[in-house]
């Protein structure tokens, strides 16, 4: 499996993944914060891919000085096969180059059922971002 940066040939495929995998609400708001993030700044989009198909993808964001992992996804038939985890740390060794002051986790009511595979990368309540500001690439 390997992961990596994003490209404009994924859009089709990214978007076939996000409308499998999320609900129909989570699926609007996420299109909309990812088509902002690729517009801002596509590096901290990232995907995984096996067999040359994708199979997951992180969209991250850095906002005031923060870097957010905003939503993560896997297809169904590879989902607790280490994808995510991979995906979060690819992404944290980005934040991590930008100098980052904290690296959280934008928790809302879409992703709040996936905390324990971000808990198994690492990260601890103290990381889970549930405050009512919204992020830049969300409020538009």
């Amino acid at each position: 499996m390997l992961v990596r940066s994003f490209q404009l040939s994924d859009y089709v495929s990214v978007t076939e993944l996000f409308n499998d995998v999320l609900s129909e609400a989570c699926y609007e708001e996420t299109m909309e914060a990812f088509a902002r993030q690729l517009s801002w700044d596509s590096e901290l989009v990232l995907v995984a891919v096996e067999n040359e198909q994708i199979v997951g993808v992180i969209v991250g964001t850095i906002d005031n000085h923060n870097g957010y992992y905003y939503r993560i996804a896997v297809t169904q038939p590879f989902q607790r096969r280490g994808i995510g985890k991979a995906l979060i740390e690819s992404l944290k060794q980005r934040f991590l180059k930008r100098n980052v002051h904290r690296i959280l986790v934008r928790v809302d009511v879409h992703n709040e059922m996936i905390l324990p595979v971000y808990e198994s990368a690492g990260y601890q309540a103290t990381d889970f971002s549930r405050t009512a500001q919204r992020l830049s690439i969300v409020n538009g």
